[in-house]
């Protein structure tokens, strides 16, 4: 097991300009784009990370060539994605829930597995969804078996997805390759994180295909080829949040470069919770820039649609000055690990003050000391320790090293934002 390690506390405000690597979200759906197109693809800009290498190694599993040794990741052309193969999901929630709806397509048995972790998120929604839609699949959850048999009806399914937008994204991608495409209908509580949904569409279209949303939780996909393309990968804005976050802790600057001016990246709305707090956040040709103030403010924030932000609004929260409200989040207790009670636990472990709500955490300021942040195998968890770690000295993170999932250096990237600044 990998020693925890010593989150570095500031002396004083960071200033920094820090460029994050691509987006996780775009990064796996054109790579599925382009392995279901047949005709490939490239993508510049891709995230290299852990979910990435898992996705690129589950279409290979599939028959799809794929390069990515050069500055660009390129994608085959080939004849159709075919078995039998074996998929590591990891604890990736893109390849667990954005795979099997294209390998259902697939000629062959394809056989799934994952994480320990990755065998207790739900599944249930998409493989039965499969099913409705004329799949053979054998098993609930991590690991399961998808019955390949060359291609698949399609037509028209309703599903609850209320514990994750992945469930129809996963399905949309897939559906132009359909016999007949998709139609997906939400039948329950509110979609959580649906700008990733919008992403899937505004993707699809890139693509080609025709997708009719203008109906309320009702997307229509029409049957049809997925045409070859060249991505290029924004920057991972949720990624980019820890790092904004310590100029908001520490009374600092800093600036990502290369923040794009429209996007449906859920991170986008990060700068609004900073401002909200008492940052002052602006948007030029250098990028986004927040810069912190003397003290923070807590906030009352519905962080439904954005709930990956969490983490790190959370840890905002902790060193703020005033009570915090985290609302509609309750989904967030079957992400790769319970976040809800992971920050409770985490929290009050360090002294703080917080506790769970019906959909959501409740965080009062009180003073914090030294002691070991968990991170539950989970990225955001990690980077949250690492923002605490910033004013609270004694703060060792657990496995730094989950960070991995999705950017893949963050150490060096932390210390290499703190410069001089580092106690």
């Amino acid at each position: 097991m990998n020693l925890p390690w010593a989150a570095p506390f500031a002396t004083g405000p960071v200033h920094a300009t820090v460029a994050v690597p691509g987006s996780k979200s775009i990064t796996n759906r054109a790579l599925l784009l382009a392995a279901l197109s047949e005709r490939g693809g490239t993508l510049t800009g891709a995230l290299r990370s852990r979910d990435s290498r898992l996705m690129i190694d589950a279409l290979r599993a599939l028959g799809v060539p794929v390069d990515d040794a050069g500055d660009q990741v390129v994608v085959g052309a080939h004849q159709g994605l075919r078995g039998p193969a074996r998929v590591d999901c990891g604890l990736a929630g893109t390849v667990m829930r954005f795979v099997p709806p294209a390998a259902a397509i697939a000629d062959g048995d394809v056989h799934f597995d994952g994480d320990p972790r990755a065998r207790e998120r739900p599944m249930s929604t998409v493989l039965d969804a499969l099913r409705a839609l004329g799949a053979a699949v054998d098993g609930d959850t991590l690991p399961f078996t998808l019955r390949g048999k060359g291609g698949l009806p399609g037509g028209t399914v309703t599903i609850d997805a209320s514990a994750s937008s992945q469930f129809v994204s996963g399905l949309l991608l897939a559906g132009a390759r359909y016999d007949a495409g998709v139609t997906v209908h939400h039948d329950g509580k509110p979609v959580p994180s649906l700008p990733h949904i919008e992403m899937t569409v505004a993707m699809l279209r890139q693509g080609g295909v025709t997708v009719d949303d203008t109906e309320t939780n009702t997307w229509r996909v029409e049957p049809g080829p997925i045409g070859s393309r060249d991505w290029v990968v924004e920057p991972d804005l949720s990624n980019a949040t820890p790092f904004l976050a310590a100029a908001a802790v520490t009374g600092g600057s800093v600036t990502v470069p290369g923040w794009p001016e429209k996007t449906d990246q859920p991170g986008d709305v990060f700068g609004e919770i900073a401002a909200r707090m008492g940052c002052a956040v602006e948007r030029d040709e250098r990028g986004l820039t927040v810069t912190g103030p003397e003290r923070l403010s807590g906030i009352d924030v519905d962080l439904h649609d954005v709930g990956e932000l969490t983490p790190t609004v959370a840890a905002l929260a902790v060193l703020a000055d005033s009570p915090s409200v985290l609302r509609g989040i309750a989904h967030l207790r079957g992400h790769e690990t319970d976040r809800l009670a992971a920050l409770v636990a985490e929290i009050t472990g360090l002294g703080g003050d917080a506790n769970e709500t019906e959909d959501g955490l409740a965080i009062r300021p009180r003073e914090l000391g030294p002691g070991l942040w968990r991170t539950y195998e989970d990225h955001r968890m990690a980077t949250a320790g690492a923002v605490v770690g910033l004013k609270v000295p004694g703060v060792e993170v657990e496995d730094i090293g989950t960070t991995s999932k999705t950017l893949p250096d963050f150490p060096a990237m932390w210390t290499r934002m703190l410069g001089g600044v580092q106690g």
